[in-house]
């Protein structure tokens, strides 16, 4: 399995960046995609989550309403759209899926500054 973030970025606060994960070697329909971060010095947190076929969607409170993180599956690609992104929302955002969740892609950086 293999998992490729891409997208991210410096932006200021206020602004968007769209954030992208190819998939390859699984069943990608089959299968559910989480997206997670890591802040600076801080644990790697969850923050959004989407079922199978997208039936279910899950968010961290701290992104609730401005991030939201569609799936195209012809495509083999989830997203996770950020908007209204704050200072507080700098850092590696990582994709996993996989059975039990245990693929992870490589990372991609976003810093939110003024």
């Amino acid at each position: 399995v293999r998992l490729v973030e891409s997208g991210g970025g410096s932006v200021q606060p206020g602004e968007s960046l769209r954030l992208a994960c190819e998939a390859s070697g699984l069943s990608f329909v089959n299968y559910a995609f989480k997206w997670h971060r890591q802040a600076p010095g801080k644990a790697r947190e969850f923050v959004a989550l989407i079922s199978s076929r997208g039936g279910t969607r899950d968010y961290a409170d701290s992104v609730k309403g401005r991030f939201t993180n569609p799936r195209d599956d012809p495509r083999d690609t989830v997203y996770l759209e950020m908007n209204s992104l704050k200072p507080e929302d700098t850092g590696v955002y990582y994709c996993n899926s996989g059975d039990r969740f245990r693929d992870w892609g490589q990372g991609t950086q976003v810093t939110v500054s003024s």
